[in-house]
């Protein structure tokens, strides 16, 4: 029962994670409209693969360099930003693409969705803050008894999730994997209605973006200023 619970604990935690907005789904979201469902999944599997290098980085204590080094952390935050708003230019770019026809003549863009997710994620100080957090406790051994946690004494008992436990990291991935299959497939089921979807989601992703993109630079300007 405690292995259900904490399977299921995991997806419904990696939906919780994957789901709200931000620079990734912005990424998927643009991906998916302007080159269809192969490519929304592929910039999925790019901030997916980055959650994979972080858990690999906080088992064996790697990422917790970055909290405890101002400099680095300023750097990578500054470099977040850059790159954010770069991708806001391309995705700006991309308003006046439509839905038809969008997948002929860019074969040679396959990857670029991956890898632009990849390389966001990687530079994302908060992703890797919170494998420095949350991720960590994810993976140290315990059992977090949810009912009890959350005051209601009278189910204690019945939801124990094993922290550290093979089923809570397994089912936190297949939550990812489930937003980032499902989340391109809304969006192309939508965009053979709405033509107009398609340039839509690309100004919100500019914006999302760069929003993103000075945030990080303000926030590495205060990093880096009493550190330089």
């Amino acid at each position: 029962m405690t292995v259900a619970a904490s399977l299921v604990a995991g997806v419904a935690f990696g939906l919780a994670l994957a789901a709200p907005p931000g620079p990734m789904n912005a990424v998927i979201a643009e991906e998916s409209v302007l080159r269809g469902w192969t490519a929304g999944v592929r910039a999925g599997l790019g901030a997916a693969t980055a959650d994979a290098i972080f858990l690999v980085l906080a088992v064996v204590g790697a990422v917790g360099v970055v909290n405890r080094v101002p400099l680095l952390r300023g750097v990578m935050v500054g470099i977040g930003g850059l790159l954010m708003l770069y991708y806001a230019y391309g995705a700006a770019t991309a308003v006046r693409e439509s839905f038809l026809g969008v997948d002929t003549g860019l074969a040679e863009e396959d990857s670029a969705g991956f890898r632009k997710a990849l390389t966001l994620a990687l530079a994302n100080p908060y992703q890797v803050l919170f494998w420095l957090t949350v991720g960590v406790g994810l993976l140290e051994p315990g059992r977090i008894d949810v009912f009890a946690a959350a005051e209601v004494p009278a189910l204690a008992g019945r939801l124990v999730v094993e922290t550290g436990s093979p089923a809570l990291i397994v089912g936190f991935f297949a939550g990812i994997g489930l937003w980032i299959t499902g989340f391109p497939g809304a969006l192309v089921a939508a965009r053979s209605r709405v033509e107009s979807l398609a340039p839509v989601v690309a100004v919100g992703s500019a914006l999302l973006l760069a929003g993103f993109g000075v945030a990080f630079l303000l926030d590495a300007a205060r990093t880096l200023g009493p550190v330089v």
